[in-house]
């Protein structure tokens, strides 16, 4: 089967999938980075995404790791919107689907009005429209089609002289389209007209309620069914050899969190935030937030619970990793993203190897 086809066969036709995620930098560990996209290529890892937040730009870099890699995925986790044009966007997925001999996934989100924002300088309203529109016109340059759009975000051409243009370049390949969705207004629209979501913070005891019901809602919208759309969500997995071990690698995770629910985001917005307090943690979700936006960091990570770490992330003993794989299975998830711990590249390929087989026996049991 074709990689673009294989992104989204139907359930039954598919294990749950691998991925990770990573951003090209890592921290200035540019070559360390390149050299674990590398290794994962060859653990037989079906997809990586790259990132770009406020760090490396995703395109740039996927050119990069497909050039050194000969098989899995490679998709944009997320472009984010706004900070170019839809051509661009198009543009660039055209290159890259291509180069790649049809690995890329084209992945993009709204991020957040801190990153937009402060970084880009550019307006974070309206997310939605921008998303739909935004989408409308990549899909009419990938048709081949000229562009020639009139919404509520974007008018293409732009009133005077100019006429309607398409790209020079043709897709050669399917390029599945995925949104980054937490809210319940975006996971509605990523059901109506995406191929895959890319979501976290997820518990799949608590995911109906908070996701599921919103991403249904979309799917009927459009006719389709769960079915049609790549349930891809993301963890850190963590092997604990002990409960000492255990305890430490959730003490660690603890003040990560603390970020998500503090820090991300803006004053007013915090997507990361949100999700929690549909998942049965509002309380403590805003008691992390104040504490952190007060300034107190280590006030903040103490108010995180173990039960928030272990229900959300894949750490703990083989056997509890391994549980929480047969439950994200159970929840609906066709694609787990794993975040391999590890303090140096061979500890987090050990990390990744060790999982991705976790993830082949629970797809099989």
């Amino acid at each position: 089967m074709p990689a673009a086809q294989a992104a989204h066969a139907p359930h039954a036709a598919r294990p749950m999938r691998t991925a990770t995620t990573v951003e090209a930098s890592g921290g200035g560990r540019w070559q360390e980075q390149a050299d674990f996209v590398t290794e994962a290529d060859k653990l037989g890892l079906d997809v990586c995404w790259v990132a770009e937040a406020w760090g490396a730009d995703a395109p740039s870099a996927i050119g990069y790791y497909a050039a050194r890699t000969q098989r899995m995925l490679l998709g944009s986790g997320i472009m984010q919107l706004g900070i170019r044009t839809p051509a661009a966007v198009a543009q660039a997925a055209i290159t890259l689907s291509n180069l790649s001999g049809g690995r890329f996934l084209l992945g993009l989100g709204a991020s957040g009005p801190q990153v937009i924002e402060g970084l880009h300088g550019v307006p974070f309203a309206r997310p939605l429209a921008r998303m739909r529109e935004t989408v409308q016109i990549i899909r009419q340059a990938l048709d081949g089609s000229k562009i020639d759009f009139s919404g509520a975000e974007f008018t293409v051409p732009r009133p005077g002289e100019a006429v309607p243009m398409r790209l020079s370049a043709r897709p050669e390949h399917a390029i599945p389209l995925y949104l980054a969705a937490l809210s319940p207004a975006m996971l509605r629209l990523t059901g109506e007209i995406a191929d895959g979501w890319l979501g976290t913070s997820f518990v799949p005891e608590a995911a109906g309620g908070a996701y599921f019901t919103h991403l249904d809602q979309g799917l009927a919208r459009s006719g389709r069914s769960r079915a049609d759309l790549d349930v891809c969500q993301g963890a850190e997995v963590a092997f604990a050899d002990d409960e000492q071990s255990l305890r430490e690698m959730v003490a660690g995770r603890k003040k990560e969190l603390a970020f998500s629910l503090g820090g991300m985001g803006s004053a007013s917005t915090n997507f990361y935030n949100q999700a929690y307090s549909r998942q049965g943690w509002a309380e403590v979700a805003a008691r992390v937030r104040e504490q952190w936006q007060a300034g107190d960091r280590d006030a903040a990570a103490s108010l995180v619970t173990d039960e928030m770490v272990l229900s959300t992330t894949l750490i703990g003993t083989e056997p509890m990793v391994r549980d929480r794989l047969r439950a994200w299975r159970r929840a609906g998830v066709d694609t787990v993203r794993l975040y391999p711990a590890g303090a140096s590249l061979d500890a987090r390929l050990r990390t990744l190897a060790r999982a991705i087989e976790l993830v082949r026996e629970t797809s099989t049991a």
